[in-house]
């Protein structure tokens, strides 16, 4: 293995002295917790009032991280990544509204990226939340009325709702289906992704359903673990053991996790014990035995490895290596978000592996909600944004003197 994850060169190639400066901008403000809590405040305030702040944002914080405005704007950063064999994953980033013709709306934009990443060799994949076809307390009811064993299994306590809500249920089901339908037929993967522990056990019925269903022969439907739970390994292979029995392929995206706050607010709140892990440590060896699992060829997992941490990403190929597979074995894939973790995806796509940035699109005041994520996150993991101007920096002296 000949992977170096200090070689800012490759990291940055695809990026010009201005538009590295602007990343060192961007990620030196969000290392001031202040500005970041302003900004928080202000910038969804100013779009309410509607003043001129769209320019600005489109410039900084919206081109580091988002892909486009639209779907046909981010062929210039598709195209761009695919210079360096960097992949795409597709994300719709307007957050799930309510209501039934919102739901409806969801499900034909999704179905519209999905005919769209069809038509460009670059874009493996795309990834939707179900509760942008659903209510939330929908999915909260159903979750509160599962049993493990059921879920696993795909199976959902349907007997326990009413006639309306069996009724609302068949059309999120119908929703997901036809999105899955249009997915084998231009063989481009759907990941969907992993929410709150309170609905999950219903997301994880219904995504196994469409597994069952749709991955036979090859892997197009993707369920999402995330890691920072302590039962989320034992899931991965309860799923896997429950896919062989029953002749499909299973898949599985792995991620540390995106709620931890909440989580532990409301189990707190509520009285029950937390669903993640006590420590960091927990969550790093809970996430690389799950890599070990999938990447074992005995499981035929097929993976998505979505991690910003070297050392699991270095994990997975020295897996990949020990086992005698190739950097691109088609059932194994690593992705990062666009924008952050240059240093892993370009110096994974560099050693032939199969890599993807993870990009968001949508109208600026639509994806704000994502923003404000990227920048919270950033402030909050103080190593992560540490790391990000460190290399930057590092790629930027390199340059002035060569």
């Amino acid at each position: 293995m000949n992977i170096s994850f200090e070689d800012t060169k490759t990291a940055f190639a695809y990026k010009s002295n201005p538009e590295l400066k602007r990343a060192h901008f961007i990620f030196n403000s969000m290392a001031k917790p202040w500005l970041v809590k302003l900004g928080l405040w202000l910038t969804p305030l100013a779009l309410k009032l509607r003043l001129p702040v769209k320019g600005l944002i489109r410039k900084t914080i919206f081109s580091q991280f988002v892909g486009g405005e639209t779907l046909q704007k981010t062929s210039a950063v598709v195209e761009k990544l695919a210079k360096f064999h960097v992949q795409v994953i597709l994300d719709y980033g307007v957050e799930g509204k309510e209501g039934e013709e919102n739901f409806e709306h969801a499900a034909e934009e999704f179905i519209k990226v999905i005919q769209y990443a069809a038509t460009q060799p670059n874009i493996p994949f795309m990834s939707i939340k179900l509760t942008g076809l659903s209510r939330f307390e929908l999915f909260r009811k159903i979750d509160s009325l599962a049993v493990y064993d059921d879920i696993v299994r795909g199976k959902i306590p349907l007997e326990k709702l009413s006639e309306s809500e069996k009724a609302e249920w068949e059309r999120v089901v119908g929703r997901l289906r036809k999105i899955c339908e249009v997915a084998i037929t231009t063989n481009v993967g759907v990941l969907i992704d992993a929410e709150e522990s309170w609905i999950q056990h219903a997301e994880d019925a219904i995504t196994t359903q469409m597994m069952r269903e749709f991955n036979i022969g090859r892997a197009v439907i993707y369920n999402t673990a995330q890691l920072y739970r302590h039962d989320r390994l034992q899931f991965i292979k309860d799923s896997c053991r429950f896919a062989q029995e029953n002749n499909f392929i299973p898949a599985m995206k792995l991620v540390r996790g995106a709620y931890m706050e909440r989580e532990r607010n409301r189990a707190e709140e509520m009285n029950y014990p937390s669903p993640i892990n006590a420590t960091k440590q927990a969550t790093d060896d809970e996430f690389n035995a799950a890599v070990e699992f999938c990447v074992n060829p005995e499981n035929k997992m097929h993976v998505v490895i979505g991690s910003h941490n070297e050392y699991s990403n270095l994990y997975g190929v020295q897996l990949m290596e020990q086992y005698g597979l190739p950097h691109n074995d088609p059932r194994i894939h690593f992705s990062q978000l666009y924008g952050m973790s240059d240093n892993i995806t370009f110096n994974l796509a560099k050693a032939g592996c199969n890599v993807s940035k993870y990009l968001p699109f949508g109208p600026i005041k639509d994806v704000i909600p994502y923003l404000m994520r990227r920048a919270q996150e950033n402030s909050s993991v103080s190593g992560q944004t540490g790391r990000e101007l460190l290399l930057i920096k590092k790629e930027l002296k390199r340059r002035s003197f060569s």
